[in-house]
């Protein structure tokens, strides 16, 4: 069993944990309010025009379930960091604008007009454009301008993150949060390619791909890294921080594989998301991996001719899902999920942590992988 320092509590686990967690989104909505205020007059100092860059930001910013975020304070907290500092919120911070980035970039990649129930940010500027009856392309100017506030989000992260890390174990988070950027970049042109090659391999080659794909593009990034990013932070050794990967990794590919079912089978009301995106913008997940590889060679000529197809209408993007689901890809991605699941379980119990700590974690995985938006 691997050990981390010990920090007494009081009361059940389940409640401290509600009240930690608790204070703690509190500590990170205040300071992203309060980071944003300040650039907001930062920018209001070189244009009142540059202001919508800012509202963009403030609108996915504020909201999610702050996942990242609260992973890494509960692996700072799991390492002995204590409840009450600052260091894990302003690294919590950085990671819902890197987050922030991750979601503006990767909608304009995929082409999605919505985000969370809400215009994406791309399409919002869109509109600005067609509303004001400004010259020249509406959606080049909306494509370009959330490309700047995509990357005006990578540089509040950085930032954020610099002045998080100024003790001495910040040489080690700095490694980590480094090393994260640099997967989820690789891993979102993967993705890309991956669209760009299409059908031109063999099944088992693009299981194999698109499984390296999630594990770069999300799994690392939405659960591995902010768990070791918030461990490291509070001093953790390499044995601790390897025992963090042995749970977080796993976690983060069910994690994805949920999000891959929910992208062609969530119920739109529930994800904010259209009914079968995924299969209009032609995303090569492991699940359509797995049903070209399962199907007969009409089934999958059907498949690989729908893919990607911008224009599906609900007929089809049923009969997509039908061929899916006979495919048998469904219940094997479903049945990946439950092992990944228990991987990352059995992991969470070897980890040698105090209760609420361990509770937070509990609590987090299960909510990962049971979701439904």
């Amino acid at each position: 069993m691997l050990s981390a320092p010990a920090t007494p509590y009081q009361g059940s686990p389940a409640h401290d944990v509600t009240a930690e967690q608790d204070l703690f989104r509190g500590s990170l909505t205040r300071t992203i309010d309060g980071f944003l205020a300040e650039q907001r007059d930062v920018l209001a100092a070189i244009s009142e025009e540059s202001l919508p860059l800012i509202s963009s930001i403030a609108t996915l910013t504020g909201g999610g379930k702050r996942m990242r975020a609260l992973l890494c304070y509960w692996g700072w907290r799991a390492a002995g960091g204590s409840a009450g500092a600052s260091a894990p919120v302003t690294a919590g911070t950085a990671l819902e604008f890197f987050q922030a980035a991750a979601l503006i970039h990767d909608d304009i990649i995929d082409r999605s007009d919505t985000r969370r129930g809400r215009p994406s940010v791309h399409r919002q500027f869109t509109a600005s454009h067609t509303d004001a009856g400004w010259h020249l392309d509406p959606e080049r100017f909306g494509v370009s301008a959330a490309i700047l506030a995509g990357d005006l989000c990578l540089a509040f992260s950085e930032e954020l993150f610099t002045s998080s890390c100024s003790s001495e174990a910040g040489g080690a988070a700095r490694i980590i949060f480094n090393r994260m950027r640099t997967e989820v970049m690789a891993g979102q042109y993967l993705d890309l390619l991956e669209e760009a090659v299409g059908p031109d391999q063999t099944p088992e080659v693009a299981e194999e791909r698109a499984l390296n794909i999630l594990r770069f593009k999300s799994a690392k990034y939405s659960m591995e890294r902010p768990l070791m990013l918030g461990g490291a932070l509070a001093g953790a050794d390499e044995a601790l921080l390897s025992a963090y990967s042995a749970f977080a990794l796993p976690l983060g590919e069910a994690f994805q594989l949920r999000d891959d079912v929910l992208g062609v089978f969530g119920d739109p009301d529930v994800t904010g998301k259209p009914a079968g995106d995924d299969l209009r913008e032609g995303k090569r997940t492991f699940l359509i991996a797995r049903a070209l590889g399962s199907s007969g060679s009409d089934a999958r000529a059907r498949i690989n001719g729908m893919l990607g197809d911008t224009s599906l209408d609900a007929a089809s993007v049923h009969t997509l899902r039908e061929l899916i689901i006979a495919s048998g890809a469904l219940a094997h991605t479903e049945q990946l999920i439950a092992s990944k699941s228990e991987q990352a379980f059995s992991a969470l119990e070897e980890l040698d942590i105090d209760a609420v700590p361990m509770e937070a974690l509990r609590l987090l995985a299960e909510a990962a992988v049971t979701r439904s938006a």
